[in-house]
């Protein structure tokens, strides 16, 4: 072996070395800041423990392989740049290496059968049947979400915001009633299509209390942005009051909750997420995808807000189009609360 062959051999061990060198630093600065990054909300749910990991795991694995591609393009690109008086220059003749072709196919396809196969099983341990769970019913409309439950009785009863208790296991079977629209609570890591004339099928088991977003995660029309509702996460003890009072007020008639205490009209309008898309001083909302009521609401009388609340389309205002708004308030504000809703508007924009 000539000198120069000697040199040259040297010389790629040399390049070789600084590469691996560089690869392996900035993989291990990569994967510190993947992991330190708070990608995702707060867990709401046990699943979303699990989903969380299989995300670390694939930031370990990517990261090293993102990290080696960009380190020999870039260092390919600085150290065997073209200089000056090597316009005309031709490259030395390279050859295949049949074990590198080998090596950089066999190693990514066996890497990729085995984090499918882990996420594979990571799904399938979170869908699983539990035999305690609670079953909601979910209904997707442009633009709300609707939950359905069951109180002691059996007798469905209908509600505007999502309660679930703590640590109970549920089971949502997702419905819609117009297009396609995908039920997501980003805090419980999951999320499923809802599809008309199909009912699919989702299991969450909550595990933090507080209040946490449900979206539509499907283009669904002028309102997608703003179908938004709320999930509650609650203990169970405060869970069986809300079913109490919301599915057969004690000692109040089932329709109207007589007897169970007036609605505040307030709390009905926050509570039902109207100040997403409506400002109100009095409320402190400032939502500006429907008109601001404080002007729009102003000498109407209380049969006019409740016609603009229960049929939307009747008179849309100027400047916007109709099918935003909900309309289906009549049916998931039950007759006191919608009485509440309405003598509030009318006194605070009078």
């Amino acid at each position: 072996m000539g000198s120069e062959e000697l040199n040259t051999s040297a010389e790629s061990r040399s390049h070789l070395k600084e590469l691996l060198a560089i690869g392996v630093i900035a993989s291990l600065i990569g994967i510190a800041l993947g992991l330190a990054i708070d990608w995702f909300p707060t867990q709401a749910s046990t699943e979303a423990e699990t989903v969380d990991t299989v995300w670390d795991v694939l930031v370990i694995v990517s990261v090293p392989f993102f990290v080696l591609v960009m380190v020999v393009v870039l260092y390919s690109m600085w150290r065997f740049r073209m200089k000056p008086g090597e316009e005309l220059k031709d490259g030395p003749p390279i050859h295949g290496n049949t074990k590198l072709e080998i090596i950089w196919t066999a190693v990514p396809a066996i890497i990729l059968v085995a984090l499918c196969s882990y996420a594979y099983v990571a799904l399938r341990d979170i869908e699983e049947a539990k035999a305690d769970a609670m079953e909601v019913r979910v209904v997707g409309e442009q633009f709300t979400w609707t939950f359905y439950y069951k109180d002691a009785a059996g007798k469905e009863f209908d509600s505007p915001q999502l309660y679930l208790p703590r640590g109970k296991p549920v089971f949502f079977v997702v419905q819609s009633l117009d297009v396609i629209h995908d039920f997501w609570v980003p805090a419980f890591r999951m999320k499923i299509d809802a599809v008309p004339g199909v009912s699919t099928e989702l299991r969450v088991t909550p595990k933090t209390n507080g209040d946490f977003p449900v979206v539509c995660a499907e283009l669904c029309g002028l309102g997608h942005s703003v179908m938004r509702q709320t999930a509650h996460v609650i203990d169970q003890a405060e869970f069986d009051s809300w079913m109490e009072r919301r599915g057969a007020p004690e000692g109040g008639d089932e329709e109207t909750g007589a007897g169970a205490g007036a609605p505040d009209g307030k709390a009905v309008f926050t509570d039902n997420g109207c100040g997403t898309c409506h400002a109100l001083a009095d409320a402190g909302t400032t939502g500006g995808i429907g008109p601001k009521l404080d002007e729009s609401l102003t000498g109407q009388d209380e049969a006019k807000i409740e016609e603009g609340i229960v049929d939307p389309s009747a008179e849309i205002a100027d400047g916007f189009s109709d099918g935003l708004m909900p309309p289906n308030y009549e049916s998931t504000l039950d007759p006191a609360e919608l009485d509440a809703l309405v003598g509030y508007l009318a006194e605070v924009t009078d």
